[in-house]
């Protein structure tokens, strides 16, 4: 930061003034906390043996070798780079400087490497399939993706948005009806998005029109869809499965060439047509909020509506309809459940999905991008646990059943750091 002074000889010139850097201590102990269970772990509990990565699938064009680790030589050349990586964060903050995120990527790498390596090594089968561990991760984060897009438009343009359970509950319920009655899933997706429609509806009348509580109307809301859902289970899917819950699903649709690249190819390119609609909108969403007016209008209701109103904008509409927009994209995620994944409609299938993509909001700093990598990082660890149950790892079920939701509680709380929402969530706003 600099500003204007003046010279004895009387001319001006410019003076540097100190800029004071926020930096955050979370991440070095984080790293630090991470690198001491793991040593506790690895050397308490040491597993003598070899680990297989299997990189390549079998339906892939080109066959990789396998990768053969030994466990105690891996472990402890990763415990050297978890500790290098801890001390190198722990003196960057010290020297008032901000840690790389690429920090944590490493990091995060190393780490997974001595843990996979660790747990095949101790395990009935010693082979990690890669390629199955990445595409189900993939397949268990589209609807926490489509959560999490949802809950980026509606805190950007203002609503804090806690019925995203809510919306993915009622996508995957309505999106198994239609289905079924019609025997048409692309009919099914198209009522899962305006089921969806209709629950932000509710949320934005309340919250916008009404001024209730956002928060308040968000739990609400998840609790009318969760009674409603399991009440029309109980009552009309459980006793006419045949003809209200057997939606037919989507069929795989395999990219040509791109579906046979080993590794990357099973993960993003043999998918159906719903994971197809969330790379678009991904894609579409950045863009439209960063370069677009849409997303300027949008971002500006968000952070000063006042500003926003004085300029032309309606802020009631703006917030409206976005928040209506992100329902629909919510409604879609729903439907992966019943039209992509598992299938019939089940109680609360859901599973708690849409409070871990309000997580992966927060953790990805209110940006698409960034809240699209935290649902994969979320999607990833669910995977981990059914990957270690398959192989036999003397893992405790126990612990793998909680890892998904240890994963995101330390994301937010350990790696986030100072992240500012949008400056206008969650208030009201009454035109004076």
């Amino acid at each position: 930061m600099s500003t204007v002074a003046e010279r004895p000889d009387g001319a001006l010139a410019p003076a540097r003034l100190d800029t004071t850097v926020v930096v955050s201590w979370k991440a070095p102990i984080a790293f630090a906390a991470i690198t001491v269970l793991a040593a506790l772990l690895f050397v308490l509990a040491p597993h003598d043996g070899e680990a297989i990565f299997r990189i390549s699938a079998a339906g892939d064009a080109v066959q990789l070798p396998e990768v053969v680790l030994a466990s105690g030589i891996t472990t402890a050349v990763c415990l050297v780079l978890l500790v290098s990586v801890t001390i190198a964060s722990a003196l960057l903050v010290r020297a008032r400087r901000r840690v790389p995120i690429w920090f944590a990527i490493v990091f995060a790498v190393v780490f997974m490497t001595a843990f996979l390596t660790w747990a095949a090594a101790g395990a009935s089968i010693h082979v990690i399939p890669l390629a199955g561990l990445l595409a189900g991760a993939l397949s268990l984060s589209v609807p926490l993706i489509f959560g999490a897009l949802c809950g980026v438009i509606s805190e950007r343009v203002g609503v804090v948005n806690i019925a995203i359970e809510g919306q993915l509950l009622a996508g995957a319920f309505t999106s198994a009806v239609v289905a079924t009655a019609t025997g048409q899933p692309l009919l099914g997706l198209a009522a899962a998005a305006v089921a969806g429609v209709l629950v932000s509806f509710v949320l934005a009348a309340f919250s916008i029109v009404y001024f209730v509580d956002q928060v308040i109307v968000g739990v609400v809301l998840n609790v009318l869809v969760v009674g409603l859902t399991s009440f029309f289970f109980s009552q009309l899917l459980a006793p006419n499965a045949a003809t209200l819950n057997s939606p037919p699903r989507f069929e795989r649709i395999n990219i040509p060439f791109l579906a046979d690249i080993p590794l990357i190819g099973p993960m993003f390119f043999r998918q159906t047509i719903i994971v197809y609609l969330m790379y678009a909108a991904v894609v579409l969403v950045y863009i439209g909020l960063f370069h677009t007016k849409w997303g300027l209008r949008l971002r500006s209701v968000g952070e000063h509506p006042q500003a926003a109103d004085t300029v032309g904008i309606n802020v009631a509409r703006t917030r409206f309809w976005n928040v209506s927009l992100g329902g629909a994209i919510a409604g879609l995620g729903g439907a992966f459940f019943t039209l992509g994944s598992v299938g019939a409609f089940n109680k609360e299938m859901t599973a708690g999905a849409g409070f871990i993509a309000l997580a992966a909001v927060i953790f990805g700093q209110w940006d698409p991008i960034k809240a699209t990598l935290a649902a994969l990082l979320f999607g990833f660890a669910s995977n981990l646990q059914n990957t270690l149950g398959v192989i036999g790892s003397p893992v405790p079920s126990e612990f793998m059943l909680m890892l998904p939701y240890v994963v995101t509680i330390f994301a937010v709380a350990g790696l986030v750091g100072r992240a500012r929402g949008p400056a206008a969530a969650g208030r009201p706003y009454i035109k004076g």
